[in-house]
Formats: structure tokens, sequence, C-alpha cells
């Protein structure tokens, strides 16, 4: 998949890992939540989990992941050097840290940043799960959606 499988929608775009023990599934309920409170505008925005752990997150994993949050979320992984890629275009931070306790050894630091992209693919804007109840930023979507005549 690339951004143009995406174009003409709007795109709630988070970067995380499917071993993530907190901020990611709390971020994807959350966005699950904004989805159901679109209704049918929802059709008009593609909600993307981007991995920043592709050695462990396969097609297979991503997909069972997200859709254990919601059957709109689209899980993308690709190869190591994609995935920085795809973060360094969003200027994300994430870091392989040695932990002991975790799967395999490691675990991944990340921002916890939800951006909002525009039909068009260009930035919109930046939210973070914890700053608004999921009805606020489904507002700030809607509001978008109507101004363009979406919904």
């Amino acid at each position: 998949m690339t951004e143009a499988d995406f174009a003409g929608r709007w795109q709630l775009v988070f970067f995380g890992f499917t071993h993530c023990p907190d901020v990611c599934p709390t971020t994807l309920a959350y966005m699950a939540r904004v989805l159901d409170l679109l209704g049918a505008g929802a059709d008009q925005v593609a909600p993307l989990f981007i991995t920043v752990d592709p050695e462990r997150d396969t097609p297979e994993v991503m997909a069972a992941f997200v859709s254990s949050f919601h059957p709109r979320l689209v899980g993308l992984t690709g190869s190591p050097q994609q995935a920085a890629e795809a973060a360094r275009n969003f200027k994300v931070y994430h870091e392989h840290m040695a932990d002991a306790h975790a799967p395999d050894g490691y675990t991944m630091a990340h921002a916890g940043h939800i951006y909002l992209m525009r039909p068009d693919g260009s930035f919109e804007a930046v939210f973070l799960e914890g700053d608004q109840p999921p009805a606020d930023l489904a507002g700030e979507v809607r509001m978008r959606l109507d101004r363009e005549g979406r919904i």
C-alpha cells in the first residue's frame, strides 16, 4: 500500500507497535471510538496504524491486532527501511530499547501522536489521545468533513 491508496480520504495516522503494553492499545481504542462517533462520516476517513517494529509486526500480526480494535482500522508494516522512512516522513520519535522483561528482549519507545492528514496527503493537525475526549476529536474531523460537504 502507498499513500495513493488513501487519496481522497482524510487520514488519522498513528505510529506504534503490537507489543506495546499501554500507549498503543489505549490510543487505538480511542481512535476506534472516534470512528464510531463519526458514524457514516467514518467512510471518509482512513484510520492507519503504522508500525515502528516491522521485525515483529508482520502483515498477519498487524491485521489480527488492529481487527481487535475496529474493523476499519488498517495496520501497515513493511521492511525496516520502509517503516523507518514512514516514521522519518512524519518526524515520529521511536527507539529500539533493550528490556530483558519484554518479549524478544526489547521494546520500542515511541511518540503517541495522532496525525490528521488531508485528502491530498498533506498535514492538517496533530492530537494526543489524552488531550481531549473522543467526541472532541470526532467533532474536529466532522467539522472538516462538513466544510467539504462530505457528510
